[in-house]
């Protein structure tokens, strides 16, 4: 079977007795998708239906990546082939909303899921209420809380302008009191507190 020609220079890669094999594949259509012609890396000697999943990979094709054809991401080949939305994603990143102008950082997950590429997101339910209550409408861009659009990370304390000397003096005997915007989320995490803060300025 693999010594017709005799037995001088025969071949050792798979794809030489197989290129049949891989040029007559449909589900999924090998040369459309432009897989490697390295059949090992799909197929064993025993079990030649593949059993390989892009999970072995650490990427798994989940929601509307599941059902992509293999070329939207592997255009260029299967090495090398980035794992970070962005390089797929930046038409989006640059679209409106530009997100590059608000200082969005690249890690699009961190508001898109692939089930839903139309966010979901909701800053007001996640973390804090600033599209309602007494937030909304007081700032711009997300860089005015993320101070040098670090999204780690907020200030509270550049917009509230409260005086150190007087929140010492008010928070005297809190344990834990430090004048320090984290800090103060960590009591205050209700914009709907702030009828005290009134009280305390």
């Amino acid at each position: 079977a693999c010594h017709s020609q005799g037995y001088a220079g025969t071949p050792a890669d798979c794809y030489s007795c197989h290129a049949d094999d891989y040029n007559n594949a449909t589900e999924p259509d090998h040369v459309a998708a432009g897989f490697p012609t390295d059949c090992q890396l799909c197929h064993t000697t025993q079990n030649w239906q593949s059993n390989w999943s892009h999970d072995q990979t650490g990427f798994p094709l989940t929601g509307a990546h599941a059902n992509l054809p293999c070329s939207s991401c592997h255009a260029n080949g299967y090495q090398g082939t980035p794992s970070d939305c962005f390089s797929c994603h930046q038409d989006n990143y640059n679209s409106a909303p530009n997100h590059a102008s608000q200082g969005y950082p690249h890690d699009c997950q961190i508001c898109h899921t692939t089930t839903n590429w139309n966010t979901n997101w909701n800053h007001d339910q996640l973390y804090f209420p600033i599209y309602s209550g007494e937030h909304k409408g007081e700032w711009n861009l997300c860089s005015d809380c993320h101070i040098n659009n670090n999204f780690n990370t907020f200030e509270c304390i550049f917009c509230h302008e409260h005086n150190q000397q007087k929140m010492d003096k008010v928070h005297s005997g809190v344990p834990g009191y430090v004048y320090e915007s984290q800090a103060c989320y960590q009591c205050h995490p209700n914009p709907g507190l702030r009828i005290q803060w009134r009280e305390w300025r």
